[in-house]
């Protein structure tokens, strides 16, 4: 309601960003490759000296898939240096985004107001983001839209015996829990499966309106949350599934003719394929997660995944999990 102060605030909010898309730069289109990468926790030292030590890719572009860092600071330095290497750069929000961090208890914002803090950070370095209509991409691999989405998650990647209401305490029967449980709000929703359930109405029908308007177009699908269960595989905490998605989105890589779908999340490099679509998982992680490459002498560079053109389709019907070290 317009009386409530928070609503207000949100609107006030909005208002201050639609007003500011006017005053955007013409934003330079990459005709080269598309890659991605996503996690990059910058909050952590020697993932901020590897970012920072990103070379320039002229005429690419690239697509942050989420999980960049914990901070406002942490993602405009994370865009700052994402635009000075590439022509064209996209983002879509992880759950390390959308926190409210201890420090911030009294006066940081929360839930959506934290998305579009989010939001207006990313239009201050001319970042394409899952509020901007989506555009085609005319470089390598081309044409196809490019279409950044939110989507959460709402503890339905569980077994069939667990409810809703007993998924949090079964996770902890393994001593497992997100720090979502604390730190992520979903104000001003009730709950955070309620605002994922408003986000997958929200993006379902803004990708409906992209294959209504360009029908003969494949969409590359970026996401920081995997859009299918049976992509996610946590050997060590399997509990963990509860945080990593919705099962409402099972299906949109057919729905939606998609030709790439590029999630983070997991710390786990992957490549998948189902139905004739490439699914990537881009992360990087935490320092002691890509270690082994550091040891090897690999950097950010060396971890980025080439999205397009990308590998062939397989001809084969069957394609196993293509693990990945690197990009």
């Amino acid at each position: 309601m317009a009386s409530d102060p928070q609503a207000s605030q949100l609107l006030r909010q909005r208002e201050a960003i639609d007003a500011s898309n006017s005053s955007i730069l013409p934003r330079k289109m990459a005709l080269g490759k598309l890659y991605s990468i996503s996690d990059l926790h910058i909050g952590f030292t020697d993932n901020k000296i590897a970012w920072s030590n990103l070379t320039p890719h002229p005429g690419d572009g690239l697509i942050l898939c989420g999980d960049v860092g914990d901070t406002a600071e942490q993602l405009r330095a994370a865009f700052s240096r994402a635009t000075e290497c590439f022509d064209t750069v996209w983002w879509c929000p992880g759950n390390h985004e959308l926190y409210t961090m201890p420090d911030q208890s009294g006066a940081g914002v929360r839930g959506e107001q934290k998305y579009q803090e989010c939001i207006a950070i990313a239009r201050e370095y001319n970042v394409l983001n899952p509020e901007d209509d989506f555009v085609v991409w005319e470089g390598e691999g081309g044409p196809a839209v490019i279409a950044p989405i939110f989507t959460l998650y709402d503890y339905s990647f569980r077994p069939d015996h667990v409810s809703l209401e007993g998924a949090v305490p079964w996770a902890r029967e393994k001593n497992t829990e997100a720090t979502d449980e604390f730190l992520l709000h979903p104000d001003p929703h009730p709950s955070r499966q309620d605002w994922c359930k408003v986000l997958i109405e929200k993006f379902e029908t803004k990708l409906e309106a992209a294959r209504a308007q360009f029908p003969s177009l494949p969409l590359v699908i970026a996401n920081h949350w995997p859009l299918r269960e049976d992509l996610v595989t946590l050997k060590f905490i399997p509990r963990f599934s509860l945080w990593c998605g919705t099962k409402l989105t099972d299906d949109w890589h057919r729905k939606f003719n998609v030709k790439v779908v590029v999630s983070g999340h997991l710390h786990i490099r992957r490549t998948d394929w189902r139905d004739g679509c490439r699914f990537e998982e881009v992360s990087l992680g935490y320092p002691r997660q890509w270690k082994k490459c550091a040891d090897m002498g690999m950097g950010v560079d060396e971890l980025l995944r080439e999205i397009l053109p990308g590998p062939e389709i397989p001809k084969t019907g069957e394609v196993p999990t293509q693990w990945r070290i690197y990009g």
